[in-house]
């Protein structure tokens, strides 16, 4: 068993773990158990009533939200010609062609997010293994293979995270930090579910949103009301 310290009990004491609390009233509450000095990471997990063994029921894409995440995201672009000017206008942090493959293939991984043109894909390939396996790898379907690279970029800046349902059916995500305001932790957040709704598979059947929780990276996790999902996308007024 994992030991956990007074501070941590101390704040799981302040949580109804009967309750399924409001997202404002979870919010609220998140910031008052809170122990750790540090600025940490508020995440949330939500289960889907997907199985995601099923092709047709796989749930993956991602999301920019609104109020960022508060994290300096270090982008690297894979990119030739005009793109490799356009992706440094846009403001990414390392960009090149087979420089960027062979240092990477030296064991070189100082950056957080990956984007390739298409013409790229080739020589990016080979480095799968190396990349895949930390979640590094440029993909099609989330929008980190394309010749848009000032869009993806600036996205990718500004708070886009990605998101994928796990073997069990449950999407993890980071949405802002403990210091962000109550307001801008609720859009971001209203955004993601959106995204979650919007995303919803044909062949989903029964309920959808199955449980959601809320925590920071040193704080018990506070389970929220998934009959409230839908009313907190509708009073974000997301576009």
């Amino acid at each position: 068993m994992a030991f956990r310290g007074k501070k941590y009990d101390a704040a799981l004491e302040k949580i109804d773990r009967q309750k399924k609390y409001s997202l404002d009233e979870g919010l609220d509450l998140l910031k008052e158990v809170h122990y750790s000095k540090a600025d940490g990471t508020v995440e949330i997990a939500v289960r889907l009533g997907v199985d995601p063994r099923k092709s047709d029921e796989m749930i993956r894409g991602a999301v920019v939200l609104p109020a960022g995440t508060g994290k300096n995201v270090r982008v690297l672009v894979f990119a030739k010609g005009e793109k490799e000017a356009e992706a440094k206008a846009a403001g990414a942090d390392f960009v090149g062609s087979d420089d960027l493959v062979e240092k990477i293939k030296g064991g070189w991984l100082d950056f957080d997010k990956a984007i390739a043109t298409p013409d790229m894909m080739k020589d990016v390939g080979k480095l799968g293994r190396i990349l895949g396996t930390r979640g590094l790898m440029p993909n099609p379907k989330v929008g980190t293979v394309t010749f848009e690279v000032e869009k993806a970029v600036k996205e990718l800046k500004a708070g886009r995270v990605e998101y994928r349902v796990d073997k069990a059916g449950n999407i993890h995500a980071g949405v802002g930090k403990v210091s962000f305001t109550k307001e801008n932790l609720l859009i971001n957040i209203a955004n993601l579910l959106d995204a979650l709704v919007k995303a919803k598979p044909a062949a989903a059947k029964g309920t959808y949103f199955r449980s959601f929780t809320i925590a920071t990276t040193h704080s018990p996790g506070i389970k929220l009301d998934t009959n409230q999902i839908n009313d907190v996308v509708r009073d974000a007024q997301l576009g």
